[in-house]
């Protein structure tokens, strides 16, 4: 109460933001506002005991753009994930080895994320790093491949060794998994380094945060429009909440209609994939089996009302990593706000379709302005040196 008050006074007192914004944010919505910024450091995966090791993370950038790990040496995980594309490959759905049926998720702050993939199928980021190298129409490659090239490439055994110790010469299957899990290690602990954290919003976030009238600027009066829709009669933050705009769970939106050929399960059948996950946060190769993450996935049931639900993705810089859906189904911004607007889902949309999904009714101006804020959460600064491969696996 005492914040609010506080906020009231300012306002009332004519606090230069006030006069500085488009706007005029209540202290309630300005609240709201602050609980999306700033993005606090990724969290812990105890599951990986050097997801935060710099060596570690230069041997999986190494990998991550290496073709040899591909079962044709055609592909690498930059393949669909192309920095220059903002980590995605701007395909309605991926083609690779072979032709999918959904659409390449960005990997900006993946890191935050807590289920992995459309469907929620692992519950690491290693675990997911690990599993399109051997997907038949992803990279099509497999476990005993990627340790062959790690026991054969002088560059790679002496980065792998320098990390995670001597590299067992055994083809047994425990021996070749286990590698393989480092290896998938290795990369999360360079993919935890793609953040996406000072977009314009995020600067003006800060201007109400410390009343500062030339941060409030960083929003354009449409911007700023389409946040107070975004918070309010919108109620986009329902799924799409806290600093990483997404809550990180499966919602059926519609979406998924008899209209588009054969239903996909989405989370039901992600859950029974992720119970059977050798590399799963509870399994043989996980560095804490009963930590955060394990007891979580362990409580897990597939259940009719996941039929056809997919996961939240985070919104920052969602305008740079079209088209959207676990399909790509809708090729703009413009369209996922027209869909929002006017959602009528058939009788058969999945099993539960969200009992808050209503048509917005949202006029053109208000789409609009909602996509002009949607490009204020719009930051891809980033290291350039972690765009590209560097030149060894291993420290300069």
């Amino acid at each position: 109460m005492t914040r609010l008050l506080a906020w009231a006074a300012l306002l009332a007192a004519g606090w230069p933001g006030q006069a500085a914004a488009g706007v005029d944010l209540t202290p309630a919505e300005v609240r709201k506002v602050l609980t999306h910024s700033p993005l606090p450091p990724p969290p812990l995966d105890e599951t990986n005991a050097v997801a935060d090791d710099p060596a570690a993370a230069r041997l999986g950038q190494f990998l991550f753009f290496e073709t040899r790990i591909s079962g044709s040496g055609r592909f690498s995980c930059a393949s669909c994930h192309d920095p220059a594309r903002s980590f995605t490959d701007g395909r309605p759905v991926f083609e690779a080895a072979g032709h999918g049926a959904r659409h390449t998720l960005s990997l900006w702050n993946v890191a935050y994320n807590r289920w992995l993939f459309w469907d929620g199928r692992a519950d690491s980021l290693w675990a997911q790093a690990l599993k399109p190298i051997e997907h038949p129409l992803e990279m099509a490659g497999n476990r005993q491949q990627v340790v062959g090239l790690l026991r054969g490439d002088p560059g790679l055994r002496a980065a792998y060794e320098a990390i995670f110790g001597p590299l067992s010469s055994s083809d047994e299957a425990e021996a070749v998994s286990r590698a393989f899990a480092n290896a998938g290690k290795a990369i999360e602990a360079y993919q935890r380094r793609l953040i996406s954290r000072r977009a314009p919003f995020d600067v003006f976030a800060e201007g109400l945060r410390d009343r500062d009238a030339s941060k409030l600027a960083a929003l354009s009066d449409g911007a700023q429009r389409g946040l107070r829709l975004f918070m309010g009669r919108g109620n986009c933050r329902v799924c799409h909440a806290g600093p990483n705009f997404t809550d990180g769970e499966f919602h059926d939106i519609g979406l998924t209609s008899v209209a588009e050929g054969p239903l996909d399960p989405g989370r039901y059948a992600g859950i029974e994939a992720l119970l059977r996950d050798e590399f799963g946060a509870s399994g043989p190769y996980s560095d804490d089996r009963n930590g955060p993450r394990a007891q979580a996935s362990r409580f897990l049931v597939a259940s009719f009302h996941n039929l056809g639900q997919m996961k939240t993705p985070s919104l920052r810089n969602v305008a740079t990593t079209a088209p959207y859906m676990h399909r790509g189904q809708l090729a703009t911004l413009q369209d996922v706000l027209h869909h929002y607007s006017t959602v009528d889902p058939p009788p058969l949309s999945g099993a539960a379709l969200e009992t808050l999904l209503r048509p917005l009714r949202l006029t053109e101006q208000e789409i609009a302005d909602l996509v002009a804020f949607l490009e204020s959460l719009t930051d891809t600064a980033i290291d350039p040196e972690l765009l590209t491969k560097p030149p060894t696996p291993g420290r300069r």
